[in-house]
């Protein structure tokens, strides 16, 4: 298969092109640097793109059969300010919306479009347990994820299958939550963020970049799934099964002031959760390889 991936060279990306690869499928990742995305990772082809232009790039869309779109500002990077706010949004509406713009416009259109989405869809929903028939919420990310969604549904109606996956928290040991929590623990000062109440939708990174290939090989995948192990747990017990893992005490709860101090309107989406679960991912038949949070931190820290 001609794949686009874009967000190649990010943590999810960059192990699904991998993926993509062995499987000997042509990939072209489209991004904003390609000398820097080849010292990242390996491609069929490289792309430089920008959203905002489609006229540079909208040639490679033609005869494509798939599209992957993972393009996103990394919600966590930094303190949250208005220009942050900003990013986070133009870069995933303006680039999900260029793309299937530029699908309108070619002649031979791909026939999936796989979009990243986000379990935030669902906004703060304390101890209820939510499904992909659940209602959004109505906080920032929420809303976002709506308007996410939107853009990408916008693709049926030139034909093409369209698959939105709601990603949860992706535990890998190169980065993200995961990696950021190591640290702590490995110094004898880990612990739960927040009160450790809430919920932790979690998912293993290579159970994540199978459901993007299971999503790529199935036509009977459509519409929005939630990319999260069923299982999900409240803070806390991650806290406890990490420090188990490691052999470390998780005694050091870190104060939700702390993380407002740090990370401004962001950390409210450390201090507070929602207890997601698979339902139509399962009956779609995808098979979790990693259903308990304790068996996936063992094989990724083991």
């Amino acid at each position: 298969m001609k794949i686009i991936v874009t967000g190649g060279t990010g943590l999810i990306g960059s192990k699904l092109v991998l993926r993509l690869l062995e499987r000997g499928e042509d990939v072209t990742v489209f991004t904003r640097n390609a000398e820097s995305a080849k010292r990242k990772v390996t491609a069929t082809e490289f792309v430089e793109w920008n959203p905002m232009n489609i006229s540079s790039w909208i040639g490679h869309i033609n005869g494509k059969d798939a599209i992957i779109n993972l393009a996103g500002e990394n919600i966590m990077k930094k303190r949250w300010d208005e220009n942050h706010k900003k990013q986070i949004v133009q870069s995933r509406l303006i680039t999900t919306r260029a793309l299937v713009n530029a699908m309108h416009h070619v002649n031979e259109r791909p026939s999936v479009f796989i979009s990243a989405s986000a379990i935030g869809y669902y906004g703060f929903t304390g101890d209820a347990t939510v499904t992909e028939e659940s209602g959004p919420g109505k906080d920032f990310l929420a809303i976002l994820t709506q308007k996410w969604e939107r853009e990408a549904i916008d693709a049926e109606y030139l034909g093409i299958r369209r698959v939105s996956l709601r990603i949860g928290i992706v535990l890998a040991k190169e980065g993200g939550a995961l990696a950021r929590m190591l640290i702590p623990f490995k110094l004898f000062a880990g612990g739960p963020l927040g009160t450790g109440e809430q919920w932790f939708s979690w998912i293993h990174i290579d159970d994540l970049v199978n459901l993007f290939l299971f999503a790529l090989d199935n036509e009977n995948v459509r519409g929005s799934f939630n990319a999260t192990a069923p299982n999900p747990v409240r803070m806390k017990e991650f806290a406890g099964a990490l420090g188990k893992v490691l052999r470390r005490p998780a005694l050091f709860r870190f104060p939700s002031f702390l993380l407002k101090m740090v990370l401004g309107e962001g950390a409210e989406y450390l201090t507070n959760g929602s207890k997601v679960l698979p339902v139509k991912t399962q009956a779609a038949g995808f098979k979790f390889r990693f259903e308990k949070v304790e068996n996936a931190l063992y094989d990724l820290l083991k």
